[in-house]
């Protein structure tokens, strides 16, 4: 099958498209013939060697921990999925991912694909709606009436959180760029403010829940608990910059790390099939150029949203 690995660290010029093996599946694990995968910054990251410590990889690699596709065996052991059934999934981290044709994947982290978009559209789901929802609900708790500042609402993540959020009965305030102001606006925001023009620290406040997306320095990040009533939270995502807390007022800070859920993500999916969320795509690109697209990341040309990356044949 073709797949992209990379044998050694480095920059984008490390991954190969290249022939491998098909892998088979051992116990607990599914086969999935490949529809798409996506980028995610940690990708980068991963490939250029920054996270050898936290998600300690073998070489050769194979990125993309998002995956949508049709399972093509099952391993021994699982239950409650069939051969032909089409799945969405946030893949290992440390693992082999779903720049290739196929991938193996645990059953136990795999959800029933969306049948609302192509299939190959769904792998813009996984990663990033996982995140904004266990931000959103596991740890600040969110409930309607709240007000919430999401920082960074232009991107991905950001799409999906002022989407729950305005779902939930939030009042919504984002942060985002002109050419990111109208998607954000459509996404469900009460407020938008231009960070480009505007302190991100000016936005109307109190509130009692802030959302950190953006690489923010360490002291706008602190600035944000000013706005933030007192028993608020702060959740960053921003995890290589630690998110500070203001004990006195009780605003606890919360760095979030992403995990795999099978029952969150299947939720995502039913809220999609309901048209009650909107999987956005800003981008396909075929396999072979993964390369390309991880340089263009590294060189800040990537769109606002989702890259999905298709793969071949699918």
């Amino acid at each position: 099958m073709k797949a992209v690995r990379f044998h050694e660290y480095g920059d984008p010029s490390v991954l190969r498209y290249e022939d491998v093996e098909q892998p088979v599946p051992g116990s607990g694990q599914v086969l999935i013939r490949v529809a798409a995968t996506s980028f995610n910054g940690v990708d980068g990251n991963i490939r250029a060697g920054f996270m050898q410590g936290p998600i300690p990889v073998t070489l050769p690699h194979t990125p993309g921990i998002d995956v949508s596709g049709t399972i093509a065996a099952l391993g021994e052991g699982v239950d409650g999925f069939e051969v032909g059934r089409q799945v969405v999934g946030f893949l290992p981290m440390a693992e082999d991912g779903a720049a290739a044709e196929y991938v193996l994947a645990p059953a136990d982290i795999l959800a029933p694909a969306p049948t609302s978009v192509a299939l190959a559209d769904a792998a813009a789901l996984p990663t990033v709606g996982l995140t904004a929802w266990q931000a959103l609900f596991d740890h600040a708790k969110l409930i309607a009436g709240q007000r919430v500042l999401i920082n960074g609402a232009g991107g991905a993540v950001g799409g999906y959180a002022v989407q729950l959020a305005k779902s939930a009965g939030a009042h919504v305030i984002a942060t985002a760029s002109p050419r990111s102001r109208d998607r954000v606006k459509a996404a469900g925001a009460d407020e938008v403010v231009d960070h480009t023009t505007t302190a991100v620290d000016a936005a109307t406040a109190p509130v009692d829940v802030v959302l950190n997306l953006a690489p923010i320095e360490p002291a706008q990040l602190a600035s944000l608990l000013d706005l933030i009533q007192p028993g608020g939270v702060l959740v960053n995502t921003t995890v290589w910059m630690p998110a500070p807390s203001d004990e006195q007022r009780g605003v606890r800070g919360i760095d979030l790390y992403v995990r795999s859920d099978a029952q969150q993500l299947a939720h995502l999916v039913e809220l999609a099939d309901r048209g009650e969320l909107r999987i956005e795509v800003a981008r396909r690109i075929p396999l072979a150029e993964l390369s390309a697209l991880h340089a263009d990341a590294a060189a800040g040309n990537l769109p606002s949203g989702k890259v999905v990356v298709v793969a071949p044949n699918a």
